[in-house]
């Protein structure tokens, strides 16, 4: 095979980067490289390198030797508890990469990096909706923006291009990524009807009712693969999600009936709290249907749950510009979550 893209995917084993290896992978005369700090299954024709992008000399010794990359995908990130040490250090890790491979390869074209709803502040609470890219932005430190500026500052004079993406809620499976809504929701309606209740939802009245909207991680990826290859994606900012918007107010009923369960009226009950004392019900479920023995702690991260079902604003951006830049992919976000549930029984995550 004559390769004409070399691709490398920081943060390989997450939930974005695993799905953009795939989408990468399936582009003809195509070679890809997952990076990230610990050894994991890789898709089928994705090359791993297990290196920690926080050490300099790590990054130098394990990726010098490439002189042809053309594409970097760049989801990795690394959590700390304030904005000022999250910025630091996950700015260093793109920097490290960037700066060891432009070196190296002087075939390298394009940059991607994901964003996300923080861009807006949909941390921090209400925000104007529809968000747009050329909104203004909040006050820093946010690490999206110091990545970014650290890109265009890095480009100038330079033959490759950048491209940030903004998702929301990434929809996809990846083991040890907890920080997941679709596997948080399919956990709890698996541990709610082995204890023969309804599936509630367990977040606010405001939340329930605001307007929300996700990415599922194939539409994200096929955008990835979009923005690598397309002039028209060059040095921009776009959000991307599946392209519609919902209440759970009526899609909670949905989901339910994809789990053959009854739902009944909310109740606010914090998930930290209440799914604390269910491993032990979570190792019988796991041996009761022959699923993977995950931890359940690396399983899902219930606080990230929480805020999401707590967030009693509207939570929407437009994705015009990414539309009339030429990307048109898309899903129906109950289409989704069925097939995407359907992928966690026919892979043992669940019942």
């Amino acid at each position: 095979m004559s390769v004409k893209n070399v691709v490398l995917i920081a943060g390989v084993h997450g939930v974005s980067g695993k799905a953009a290896a795939i989408a990468w992978s399936k582009v003809p005369n195509t070679k890809v490289y997952g990076l990230s700090r610990r050894n994991a299954d890789l898709p089928g024709g994705v090359e791993g390198i297990v290196v920690d992008l926080l050490d300099r000399a790590d990054v130098e010794a394990k990726l010098s030797a490439l002189a042809n990359v053309t594409h970097i995908v760049f989801a990795a990130y690394i959590e700390k508890a304030s904005a000022t040490e999250r910025s630091q250090v996950n700015v260093a890790i793109l920097q490290n990469l960037v700066e060891v491979v432009e070196k190296a390869s002087q075939t390298l074209q394009h940059v991607v990096f994901y964003q996300g709803g923080k861009a807006y502040g949909s941390d921090l609470g209400p925000f104007k909706t529809p968000a747009r890219e050329d909104d203004p932005r909040l006050m820093s430190p946010n690490f999206y923006y110091d990545q970014e500026d650290f890109l265009r500052r890095q480009q100038v004079g330079k033959g490759w291009h950048w491209t940030a993406l903004r998702p929301e809620a990434i929809i996809g499976y990846a083991t040890g990524n907890p920080m997941n809504l679709g596997v948080a929701i399919a956990v709890y309606a698996a541990i709610s009807k082995e204890l023969g209740i309804p599936l509630r939802f367990p977040g606010t009245p405001e939340a329930y009712r605001a307007l929300y909207q996700v990415s599922a991680a194939d539409v994200l990826a096929d955008g990835t693969v979009w923005a690598g290859r397309t002039d028209s994606a060059r040095d921009s900012i776009f959000n991307l999600t599946n392209g519609d918007q919902f209440r759970w107010q009526y899609m909670w009923p949905r989901i339910a009936r994809m789990f053959d369960m009854e739902t009944a009226e909310p109740v606010p009950m914090p998930l930290a709290s209440y799914m604390s004392d269910k491993a032990d019900l979570w190792a019988g479920i796991v041996k009761k249907y022959s699923l993977q023995d995950i931890p359940y702690n690396k399983l899902v991260a219930w606080n990230f749950a929480d805020f999401i079902f707590s967030s009693g604003f509207d939570n929407v951006s437009s994705t015009i510009k990414v539309r009339k830049a030429g990307f048109d992919g898309c899903i129906d976000s109950e289409d989704m979550f069925r097939t995407f549930f359907e992928q966690l029984r026919a892979e043992k995550v669940i019942p």
